[in-house]
């Protein structure tokens, strides 16, 4: 049996939006799935408690550059893997270190061999190829892994663009040729689409990439800065030119209003820092757009931070506390407005998947579009 199964169970015939079952050595997962990030080993400020019994995710992510750093891919697999390493029972995706590799050093040289680069934490030298990142997330343990890819900053001209591609796709097929021996049924490997953010260079990729017979596919490349209209093009292009029966994956995506914008495209697969990182920060998503938790308008509001949201925080705790949590600097809030966030872009993908299923998904995209964003 592969350690991937993807299964299509309705389309929506108006826009090839997708309702399906992701089978994964570590359970089924509903798509379209928004998935957590969790970078080191956690989700910041969750435990795996808060993310099966409050929230229900079903996969998360985990960072192979950082868990190759620290404590270090060998240790994790001597210790049963990041399954066991971190407590958490159901699916896991890696990325395979690349795009942190070349964003984090400020000493970073790319060759056809790979990527070399020095240690955030240190200024130790290492080296990232094709093949070695197999072998860390393979050590690492996780359900999905992806191949190492390049991923040009915003904007580049096309000459540089088509050189990037080319080498990701050189880099896929050693990524998978060095993979398909090793394959035990546990692991799937996905290869990533590329190309900036020109149609002629992603569809090319695409269809380049699909002689791969790959498990799944991602579009990566996005959220590197260029104006959200172009980002949905692009994933539009890529789209179009993978294959229907596997699961399509858009890396490093959205906003809440975004999401139904990427599945509207026919992706499955989301994940962003977003819904975590902002809650850090005092913003929290509602119903009725973004709670900027210091105003000092919830100094005394007795109200929750969406009175449509049944997640713990909502349930259990007033804008005034959190605002005073937040104000006074206690670990709690990010907790707490965590909780929030993912619970509102997790409720999101569920609305979503069930308007699919009920025929009803242009019309529920048509009222995300109209909803207004403001305060509330």
């Amino acid at each position: 049996m592969p350690a991937l199964r993807f299964e299509v169970q309705a389309v929506c015939p108006e826009t090839g939006a997708r309702a399906g079952l992701l089978h994964t050595p570590h359970g089924t997962v509903e798509t379209p799935v928004f998935m957590p990030v969790g970078t080191q080993a956690t989700v910041k400020g969750l435990t795996s408690r808060h993310l099966a019994e409050d929230l229900d995710a079903k996969i998360i992510l985990g960072n192979t550059y950082h868990l190759f750093l620290r404590p270090g891919h060998e240790s994790v697999g001597r210790m049963g893997g990041l399954h066991r390493f971190m407590n958490w029972n159901r699916a896991i995706l890696t990325d395979s270190g690349g795009f942190q590799a070349f964003s984090l050093s400020d000493l970073t040289k790319i060759t056809d061999e790979g990527v070399l680069f020095r240690s955030h934490l240190n200024g130790d030298p290492h080296m990232f190829t094709p093949e070695s990142t197999v072998d860390v997330q393979r050590s690492l343990g996780s359900d999905i892994m992806m191949v190492l890819d390049e991923c040009l900053a915003y904007p580049a001209e096309h000459h540089a663009a088509r050189r990037s591609m080319e080498r990701t796709i050189r880099w896929a097929g050693k990524a998978f040729d060095h993979w398909r021996p090793l394959d035990d049924g546990r692991q799937a490997l996905f290869p990533i689409v590329q190309g900036s953010m020109y149609p002629d260079l992603r569809a090319e990729c695409a269809r380049r990439l699909i002689e791969l017979d790959a498990p799944g596919y991602a579009v990566g490349g996005l959220s590197v800065g260029e104006p959200r209209p172009v980002s949905m093009e692009m994933t539009e292009v890529s789209v179009m030119e993978l294959p229907s029966h596997r699961p399509r994956y858009v890396m490093g995506v959205g906003t809440p209003e975004e999401l139904p914008e990427y599945v509207a495209r026919g992706v499955d697969m989301m994940d962003c820092v977003m819904p975590s990182r902002n809650a850090r920060n005092g913003c929290l998503f509602t119903s009725s757009g973004k709670l900027i938790i210091k105003h000092a308008r919830y100094k005394e509001d007795q109200e929750p931070p969406d009175a449509k949201c049944a997640c713990y925080t909502c349930r259990t705790h007033t804008r005034a506390y959190l605002r005073h949590l937040f104000q006074a600097g206690e670990m709690l809030f990010c907790t707490l407005a965590t909780i929030h966030n993912l619970a509102r872009y997790l409720d999101i993908m569920r609305q979503i998947r069930q308007s699919i299923f009920l025929g009803a998904f242009p019309t529920h995209l048509k009222a995300m579009r109209s909803q207004t964003v403001e305060e509330p």
